[in-house]
């Protein structure tokens, strides 16, 4: 019989109770096992009624990113072994909380949308396919790397005091488009950076480079476009936010 672990879950409907609570179950598991393969063995066997994301299960999608043991992780890519018993598992914070571990992620993609994280191609358009050298695709690859967990924006000092900030995602994905050669609307995109909450708000704290869990420099992304704005004459404050 596989060894039980004590997972301690949030449990919380804004419609019904006043208050959120730690529901303690206790998982069967295996030494392999996953934060996300425990809380599926509670939906599953325990109590069906407990909310939670998930979609790809392989560290893809970042749709079940989590609070566990106080620390934001994708709970498909955290094992049990790695993990003091027991195990408190919490919503993302500064989200509003729509049931149980699910919350409200409209602010954080209406930040995401707001710096236009699509490709705005020039012209002529080629007929085959953009070109690129090995040093121009290197200048934004990282940035693709980014899944949208919203992790970095959970784990940031800046959004948890409430100082008005666009979010280290958002800023990620702006980088990538405006170091992206094949891209023209690059201008814009700082202009919306250079916004009072724009890239300018980030104070250099790194936890949104230490919880990535596609391991981004975040925070060297962010200062590399608060160089780009200074560079650029833009002032903080002052700009449109598009």
């Amino acid at each position: 019989m596989a060894p039980a672990v004590e997972f301690r879950v949030t449990r919380y409907d804004p419609a019904a109770d006043e208050q959120p609570r730690l529901v303690s179950y206790e998982v069967e598991v295996a030494a392999a096992d996953r934060v996300l393969d425990g809380l599926e063995y509670i939906k599953r066997r325990l109590d069906p009624s407990v909310a939670f994301r998930r979609s790809c299960a392989h560290g893809v999608c970042g749709s079940d990113a989590l609070v566990i043991n106080g620390t934001v992780r994708l709970a498909c890519k955290t094992l049990l072994q790695d993990l003091e018993p027991p195990l408190l598992v919490e919503p993302l914070a500064t989200f509003p909380v729509i049931r149980d571990l699910v919350v409200d992620l409209t602010s954080f993609f209406e930040a995401t949308r707001r710096v236009r994280p699509w490709l705005e191609a020039g012209e002529p358009i080629p007929e085959r396919e953009f070109l690129q050298t090995p040093a121009e695709l290197t200048a934004f690859a990282e940035g693709t790397k980014c899944i949208l967990c919203a992790s970095c924006v959970t784990a940031c000092p800046v959004v948890k005091r409430g100082t008005p900030y666009i979010g280290p995602a958002a800023v990620v994905q702006g980088h990538r488009f405006v170091n992206d050669s094949r891209d023209v609307g690059a201008e814009a995109r700082l202009r919306i950076l250079a916004a009072a909450d724009g890239a300018g708000a980030c104070e250099n704290f790194f936890e949104c480079t230490k919880v990535c869990p596609r391991g981004i420099l975040v925070t060297k992304r962010i200062n590399e476009i608060k160089a780009m704005l200074q560079a650029g004459g833009y002032v903080k404050g002052d700009a449109a936010d598009g």
